[in-house]
């Protein structure tokens, strides 16, 4: 993500800085591969952590030589289409800023009965569709959403509403605009390491509910939508999740999350730390807050180093990739990370203008387009990556079909 005041940075920094190691899935990481087949290591350790873990001490499980690759996709958005014209009439902006900054013109709001979990649900049973899988043959679903209509998680009434009648596991995965990516190699790793045969991977989110109308900073780059994904297990030379590389760093989450209300909790303390009142009162959160220049510093030094190093992992050469589908946060980030790579216009993958940043709906919504559109095809290999709140940011090399 980056708000709009993130784009009037003087030039952005160059790639000097080594990203440490990541967690990653290749054969320097998770997994690896030998001739066409791919062995997989699940590991509970992060690779390069500097922590010796003897042979006697680790809790590897076993080799497994399985794939698994994505079978179906589908998205869902809302009825209501806000046009940048539309917020010039809230807030002090126009059409001509808001698109020249971000590349956004109309993003999706929910409206009326819609819901988080009414766009989650459209698009999951899409997804299943066009996989031909039955809501009982799903072994788990993974709900990736920092907007949650239940303080304890969306994925079990989705798995409910989907009509699934076997208590498959279902839970939610928390990563922002990250969070689609990180529900890939979970999924990845509960089927090469678990032996799970169907896992549902949804990205979806509704940030109009945490975004301030009134602040033009933000509320011009927002939108709700939901994607989702099915992954199946293969034979080990089908493969179709090919790498990734993921990262994490606390220190940033000061310039983009949207924290509990600080002053809420004051109000029920003393200088002593005794309650002044009880029971508490309700809690709530503040609106998305962002520093948008140094989002997108964040933004253009960070991705290209992770996608740069998931193709290592893979083997492959940004030349080899077919298509660059990065998190639609802004054109300009995109384009920057584009440039960086060597990746012209053409083999990138960009319906920002239409639906403003999604979150972790953002990356599937995307994929769901171009694969319904004739875009991508079975075989095309597709490098992406998700990168935001948390600050998160992670990469993966993917073969669609």
């Amino acid at each position: 993500m980056a708000n709009a005041s993130g784009f009037l940075t003087p030039s952005a920094p160059t790639l000097r800085r080594k990203l440490q190691p990541s967690t990653g899935v290749s054969r320097s990481g998770f997994c690896f591969s030998v001739g066409i087949f791919r062995r997989v290591v699940c590991s509970s350790g992060v690779v390069g952590s500097g922590t010796h873990v003897s042979p006697s001490q680790s809790r590897v499980p076993k080799l497994v030589s399985k794939g698994c690759k994505l079978v179906g996709c589908g998205s869902a958005v809302p009825s209501l289409s806000v046009s940048n014209d539309d917020l010039a009439k809230i807030v002090d902006t126009s059409d001509e800023w808001i698109s020249v900054r971000t590349g956004i013109r109309n993003r999706r709001v929910i409206s009326g009965k819609e819901s988080l979990r009414n766009l989650a649900v459209e698009a999951a049973r899409k997804a299943l569709k066009m996989a031909d899988v039955e809501p009982d043959d799903l072994d788990l679903i993974l709900m990736c959403t920092s907007t949650p209509e239940d303080i304890f998680g969306d994925a079990p009434k989705v798995q409910r509403e989907l009509g699934c009648t076997k208590s498959q596991l279902a839970h939610d995965i928390t990563a922002a605009c990250s969070g689609f990516v990180l529900g890939l190699f979970s999924a990845s790793c509960y089927i090469r390491g678990g032996g799970l045969r169907n896992v549902l991977v949804i990205g979806a989110d509704v940030l109009s509910r945490f975004v301030d109308w009134a602040d033009r900073g933000t509320c011009i780059l927002f939108g709700d939508a939901a994607g989702a994904v099915v992954v199946q297990a293969c034979d080990s030379e089908e493969d179709g999740l090919l790498s990734f590389d993921l990262h994490s760093d606390g220190e940033g989450a000061r310039h983009l999350g949207a924290p509990i209300n600080d002053n809420e909790i004051n109000d029920l303390l003393g200088s002593n730390g005794s309650a002044l009142e009880f029971p508490p009162k309700r809690s709530s959160y503040t609106c998305v807050q962002m520093n948008g220049k140094e989002v997108f510093r964040f933004a253009v030094r960070c991705v290209p180093q992770s996608i740069e190093s998931a193709l290592e992992k893979a083997d492959l050469k940004a030349s080899d990739v077919d298509w660059l589908l990065l998190h639609q946060a802004n054109q300009r980030i995109i384009d920057a990370v584009a440039t960086r790579l060597e990746f012209p216009p053409e083999k990138v993958i960009s319906n920002l203008a239409n639906y403003g940043n999604t979150s972790a709906a953002s990356i599937p919504l995307a994929l769901d387009e171009a694969v319904r559109n004739g875009k991508v095809k079975t075989g095309h290999t597709i490098a992406a990556s998700g990168f935001g709140a948390g600050l998160t940011w992670g990469s993966a090399v993917i073969r669609w079909g």
